[in-house]
């Protein structure tokens, strides 16, 4: 058992160095973009996403493995409404203040790919079960959206 004080100061120390390696990470993804053939939709939407989210992945498959599925569909879905509705406007709301421009403008592959993933998830999570053939649609889904940001 930890005190309260101990509590907030790991916090404080822990924030600290997760904004240490996310500067980090911005500063090395436009070295990776220059030198190589990636770009910087593909790292934004596909690498970045499994990375940030990694905690979130791990969950999802082992309640999924303890046949939990409805708590697995609500770490991965929940953590997807957050991302979608919470911390994006936050970033832009905090790119204003420090005078960074960031909007919420999507092209118009970003708002179809969008639209599109939300419709395929609502509509398989509609009955609260899933199997492996709807997981398989899922990963066919970020594979062909993968292979399209690729090249």
């Amino acid at each position: 058992q930890i005190s309260r004080t101990s509590a907030v100061i790991l916090l404080i120390v822990s924030t600290s160095l997760v904004a240490l390696c996310a500067e980090f990470l911005v500063s090395g993804i436009d070295h990776l973009v220059s030198n190589t053939p990636i770009s910087e939709a593909f790292i934004g939407l596909i690498i970045l996403p499994i990375v940030g989210n990694a905690a979130e992945h791990v969950t999802a498959v082992t309640v999924a493995a303890r046949n939990k599925m409805d708590l697995a569909i609500g770490v991965a879905v929940g953590s997807s409404i957050q991302i979608a509705l919470f911390i994006t406007p936050i970033v832009v709301i905090i790119g204003w203040i420090l005078d960074r421009p960031m909007s919420l403008y999507f092209n118009l592959f970003e708002t179809v790919t969008l639209f599109a993933s939300a419709f395929i998830v609502n509509f398989l999570v509609l009955d609260g079960r899933s199997n492996y053939l709807e997981g398989g649609l899922l990963c066919a889904g970020y594979v062909i959206i993968r292979f399209v940001l690729l090249y």
